[in-house]
């Protein structure tokens, strides 16, 4: 991982692929926003549907499904497409479906909307894993991961005190079509940054199909590494959609706040998140740079992870709404060093030509996971089981997915091209 892969590359200058994939970012900003919006809205949208938790458990958990099923295709186009097509397709869908909100007036409406948007929404994580494999050089793709994770934190971050502003002003809809607006503006400015980029997404299909040790990676669906990487996004991806969809509801809860005074307590809870995934992607890549081997890189990072994680329970035993704030700001930092680190194992063992299906296989089952917990905690919720076996279970998750992945895959092995093959003939994305 220490030098360069002559397969790691574009016809861009490097400043220029850091601008692309920034503004890729910015796009998943206006992607993702529906998720916090329809968090901190909820006692709206609940008043004018008539919608209980348990409802509105059942809301999310659909939106999980359609981005679920939409996951087994989307890996596949991305990979077949090429980023600068699958940008234009993905941003374009989604970006509609958010619009559509805006007409949204029945319960069955509503539903048909969060069923596209989950559905459409499905490009960006395996486009922006896909982008970092072409742009990037291997040692810089960690960085690379943590950077855009905390671009869309930083958007997260300024949601809470924006969304109220917004709906009261247009209503929870309106906040919803201003997503859609935001992606398709975000798009013209991505392409016109884009012209005359050469992304080579033909030469790498065209590369021979290598794994670590030389011998085709093979049907992604029949390789251990593919499966030891999504179980442990499974069991790990459902504690963030546990607090994406819930923990607006477990400040009300606990601390009676209102729809106003969730935006600070929020806001520290997506810094961590941002401020977590970049510290972990810096680190990453300084300790490959420094000599670490990927391997030990990998499992000191998302141990310590699991560790931030692990005091979740004891957050239900602090009388003070501070302690709690920063807390969930530590919960969800760890959960995105460890995430960082899955999404990093795909580039480093997954030949670049699958990387787009390997990913959006892992976010299909890391949705299945969010689809269980959102449902699972409307339901326990609602039959006045409280937070605390939903925290037990946040948790133990990231140690489970942990444990699952060591057993799977003892130790992570770069891959690397066979030395017959020769170079690409294609410029160097190092940033450095």
């Amino acid at each position: 991982m220490t030098g360069g892969d002559p397969r790691t590359a574009t016809s861009v200058s490097p400043a220029r692929a850091w601008i692309l994939f920034a503004l890729l970012c910015v796009a998943g900003i206006f992607n993702a926003m529906d998720r916090p919006v329809i968090a901190i809205l909820k006692p709206d949208m609940s008043a004018d549907l008539g919608w209980n938790d348990a409802r509105f458990g059942e809301l999310a958990a659909m939106t999980q499904f359609a981005a679920a099923l939409s996951f087994l295709f989307t890996g596949w186009m991305i990979d077949k497409l090429g980023v600068r097509r699958s940008v234009i397709v993905g941003v374009t869908a989604w970006s509609f479906a958010a619009l559509a909100h805006g007409w949204a007036r029945t319960s069955g409406q509503v539903v048909a909307a969060r069923l596209g948007l989950g559905a459409t929404e499905a490009v960006q994580t395996p486009l922006t894993i896909k982008t970092v494999a072409t742009l990037f050089q291997p040692e810089r793709r960690s960085f690379a991961v943590g950077l855009g994770t905390a671009i869309a934190s930083t958007g997260t971050i300024l949601l809470p005190f924006g969304v109220p502003v917004m709906a009261a002003a247009f209503g929870w809809r309106g906040a919803l079509v201003f997503a859609g607006a935001g992606g398709l503006l975000t798009l013209i400015a991505w392409l016109v940054a884009a012209r005359g980029v050469r992304f080579d997404d033909g030469a790498e299909l065209a590369q021979a199909d290598y794994s670590d040790d030389g011998a085709p990676y093979g049907p992604i669906l029949s390789e251990r590494r593919t499966w030891a990487i999504v179980i442990a996004k499974a069991l790990s991806d459902s504690t963030w959609w546990l607090l994406n969809f819930w923990l607006p509801d477990f400040y009300r809860r606990e601390f009676g706040l209102s729809t106003a005074e969730l935006a600070i307590p929020l806001a520290i809870a997506f810094a961590g998140s941002g401020g977590g995934a970049f510290l972990a992607g810096w680190i990453s890549t300084r300790l490959i740079e420094r000599g670490w081997v990927v391997d030990r890189v990998r499992r000191t990072v998302m141990l310590a992870s699991a560790c931030l994680v692990a005091p979740v329970p004891f957050v239900l035993l602090l009388d003070s709404f501070w302690p709690v704030a920063i807390a969930m700001g530590l919960v969800l930092a760890g959960h995105q060093g460890f995430s960082l680190s899955l999404f990093s194992i795909i580039t480093d063992v997954v030949p670049r030509a699958k990387v787009g299906r390997v990913t959006a296989f892992g976010a299909f089952c890391g949705n299945l996971g969010g689809m269980a917990i959102v449902w699972v905690t409307g339901v326990v919720l609602t039959a006045g089981g409280g937070y605390f076996p939903l925290f037990v279970f946040a948790a133990a998750s990231y140690f489970l997915a942990y444990g699952w992945l060591r057993l799977l895959m003892p130790r992570v092995r770069p891959v690397e091209a066979p030395a017959a093959d020769g170079p690409l003939p294609t410029q160097s994305m190092s940033s450095g």
